[in-house]
């Protein structure tokens, strides 16, 4: 089956050819650091995160580029004098690093800083100019406008006619010749930091929000590449006025436009303007970094996303289910004496992973992650029924399509998501299996009272007994 993804500029699903089969190009536009990400921020990477990983399974490489907005009006406002400009945007880049490791989401080929590429973005304008889709401000003031009206295309992203949108308000309006120009390049002002400029034919200034990711796309992937994402709502004016401002300098740019949903609260978006946002760290800090990935992915990701708490539970179930399995079969295998590499989460390998026809189609279907997922709960219940009836081949067979669906997913337990490295969990192990120990010969004493004691002992750590005929196992209480 040939992938299909919901191409926003065509408004429709279209088949995806990427430019070149052996490196699939994709651009993401990155955070604007100018406090810490909330867990909309989280969604929207972790969307292309999956999108990534299927890619990679199905074509192998993939350049993936997310970029650092670390200059722009709200980066300059919420500076102090003891935290300057650019050491709060660093602060705060590292901080949406750390949320988006924390749930698995993979580097990016690179991630470039908007502060990084002011040369790219004077040769950008400049070829605007020439061609007369900018202009600098009559008024002197060192701006410098994209002219809407040159670019008969302008709008067509979403849709819209120059008439009926509202003025840009990314910078004031002096020197403007219609309201809707957008800024290129903005002049210095005397109220701004004086470190907050660069040099530029134009004057001393810095540069609009939309021409930074178009320089960074052109200088990594060059003039055309496959795949343009983000957030629904960059859609206009962001993405609108970065196709304009690179189809106009004559770039091929985005061959397919990919947005994702946003996180609503009592039915309005996350965001740091309304003020109803929820600090990524503070779901982190209260659940477990594969139960939000899991949480966050389990919706289709150009849907919206109401989150709650029991968004949390039913990830947390959900996980506990297959986690239980990939248990069940490991000790299977080391109760039969076979042997196999074991996996960070735990567990025997005993054949490869294994990605079934029906999770690959639910995938290859605008990645569906919502059906993937319940291919992956249908396996688990067909490797626990054949756990049931001793039918080891078929629980093998279960047990690879797991191992094969959790690692495209990203929800195989690892040691980063998890936060146990292998020496921790060892010495976890061995403790509670010497408490196990001690209980079984309690009750070979006919010692109840001691055996009642270790067993609450345990539980009092948070940690479940299950007594089987092959012996009495733990497992974490989630």
């Amino acid at each position: 089956m040939t992938l299909r993804l919901h191409d926003t500029r065509a408004q429709q699903l279209r088949d995806f050819v990427p430019l070149d089969a052996s490196n699939v190009t994709i651009y993401v536009c990155g955070p604007t650091v100018q406090s810490g990400p909330h867990i909309g921020h989280v969604r929207a990477a972790l969307s292309f995160d999956l999108l990534r990983r299927w890619l990679e399974y199905r074509y192998g490489r993939v350049t993936f580029v997310r970029n650092v907005t670390d200059i722009d009006d709200k980066v300059l406002a919420n500076a102090t004098d003891d935290e300057p400009w650019w050491a709060l945007a660093y602060r705060m880049e590292q901080e949406f690093s750390d949320a988006y490791a924390a749930i698995g989401i993979l580097p990016p080929t690179y991630e470039p800083r908007a502060t990084g590429f002011i040369p790219q973005m004077h040769e950008l304008i400049a070829t605007l100019i020439e061609r007369g889709h900018a202009y600098p401000a009559s008024d002197g003031s060192g701006d410098v406008y994209f002219d809407v009206r040159s670019w008969p295309a302008y709008g067509e992203l979403t849709r819209q006619r120059i008439d009926d949108m509202e003025a840009a308000a990314d910078a004031d309006p002096r020197g403007k010749r219609n309201p809707q120009d957008f800024a290129l390049w903005k002049g210095a002002k005397a109220e701004e930091q004086s470190d907050a400029t660069w040099a530029s034919p134009w004057g001393e200034g810095r540069p609009g929000w939309h021409i930074e990711c178009s320089a960074m796309a052109r200088r990594y992937l060059g003039a055309e590449f496959d795949i343009h994402g983000g957030g629904l709502d960059l859609r206009f004016p962001h993405h609108e006025n970065e196709l304009a401002q690179s189809t106009a300098a004559g770039d091929g740019f985005a061959r397919y436009w990919v947005h994702n949903g946003l996180v609503n609260v009592d039915g309005q978006k996350m965001s740091k303007s309304l003020g109803n946002f929820t600090l990524a760290s503070d779901v982190l800090a209260k659940h477990d970094s594969l139960v939000v990935r899991y949480a966050l992915a389990a919706a289709h990701y150009r849907s919206s996303l109401d989150l709650s708490e029991s968004s949390f539970a039913e990830a947390e179930a959900a996980l506990a289910r297959v986690e239980g399995f990939r248990e069940r079969y490991a000790r299977a295998v080391s109760g039969a004496g076979e042997q196999g590499p074991i996996f960070a989460g735990g567990g025997f390998f005993a054949v490869a992973p294994k990605i079934p026809a029906q999770f690959a189609a639910a995938m290859d279907d605008d990645l569906g992650v919502p059906q993937a997922l319940a291919v992956l709960h249908e396996t688990v219940r067909a490797g626990n029924s054949a756990l049931d009836v001793g039918d080891r081949d078929a629980a093998a067979r279960a047990f690879a399509a797991v191992s094969g669906m959790t690692d495209v997913l990203g929800l195989a337990p690892t040691a980063s998501t998890t936060g146990d490295d292998g020496a921790t969990a060892s010495a976890l192990d061995t403790l509670v299996q010497t408490m196990i120990t001690q209980r079984a010969q309690a009750r070979a004493d006919k010692d109840w009272a001691a055996a009642d004691r270790i067993r609450d002992a345990i539980a009092a750590a948070g940690i479940t007994l299950e007594d089987t005929p092959d012996g009495t196992h733990w497992s974490i209480d989630g």
